[in-house]
């Protein structure tokens, strides 16, 4: 019976998904250099975004990852795991699969890692539960991402606003900063969608991600997640239900971001 009982922790303890995450950051950001160290409410930006991920529970380890000495000598004075990785990269998922193989963590291929962009100010961590919970609970899925509601015509327009559609099973079939999908007259009814800055992979499919070049409607329009879809997969879109919601991607973003942070749940706990 004792044999047993130690076999079976040990099958469970095999079979056991961890979770990493890691928020990757960089000073030379093309559209708003050196945002994550820009301050909202006394705070540097890529604080509010490593503490607020810090509140989800479940994490098996959490690390800020840069190619910024600025940067890691922050996270350093936080007490934050700080990954460093090569300043070649131009995609967050890029720096992220690297920080993953060179963080010296042991991992298999069904264990699931998490890119939390830190330029998202506002994420939380139920968010984040949204976006382990279908890699955990579903083996047809190999990436989620979080799809954000949109409500106005002016994000809708936005180039900085990357834009995704899916299809009835919700996977993702293209992501755009163009005004996707067409419409003559914007409503709310029309549904549509922007990438929340959450992305959720199997090490397995991040593993063959990084591993293919930059795709041709990657390049074209700047979004990552397109090297997915040019390679024949997808990704599952979670959508959240609509709150005040703001990603960082230019100075003027910085103000509404603090407006919204005045009166969110999670600010508090840091």
């Amino acid at each position: 019976l004792f044999v047993f009982k130690v076999e079976a922790q040990l099958a469970a303890e095999i079979e056991k998904i961890n979770i990493f995450g890691f928020v990757p950051a960089r000073m030379a950001a093309s559209r708003f250099p050196g945002k994550p160290l820009q301050p909202i409410l006394g705070r540097p930006m890529v604080e509010h975004c490593v503490e607020r991920a810090k509140l989800y529970p479940n994490w098996d380890y959490l690390a800020l990852t840069t190619c910024d000495e600025e940067i890691r000598q922050f996270g350093i004075s936080k007490d934050y795991n700080v990954v460093m990785t090569s300043d070649s990269h131009t995609r967050a998922l890029d720096r992220v699969a690297e920080a993953m193989k060179v963080c010296r963590k042991p991992i298999k291929d069904s264990d699931v890692i998490l890119c939390v962009q830190g330029d998202e100010p506002l994420l939380g961590p139920d968010l984040i539960k949204m976006i382990v919970d279908p890699l955990i609970g579903d083996n047809s899925v190999n990436g989620t991402i979080l799809a954000v509601p949109i409500l106005d015509e002016e994000t809708f327009l936005n180039p900085d606003t990357v834009k995704l559609v899916h299809n009835i099973n919700f996977d993702v079939l293209y992501t755009s900063r163009s005004p996707i999908p067409y419409t003559k007259n914007f409503s709310e009814e029309l549904g549509a969608l922007r990438v929340g800055g959450i992305f959720g992979f199997k090490w397995s499919f991040l593993k063959w991600f990084t591993n293919q070049s930059e795709s041709p409607l990657e390049v074209t329009e700047s979004c990552d997640s397109n090297r997915i879809y040019d390679g024949g997969f997808t990704q599952r879109a979670v959508i959240m239900p609509y709150r005040k919601y703001f990603s960082v991607d230019s100075p003027g973003d910085l103000q509404r971001v603090e407006e919204a942070l005045l009166s969110d749940k999670f600010s508090q706990q840091y």
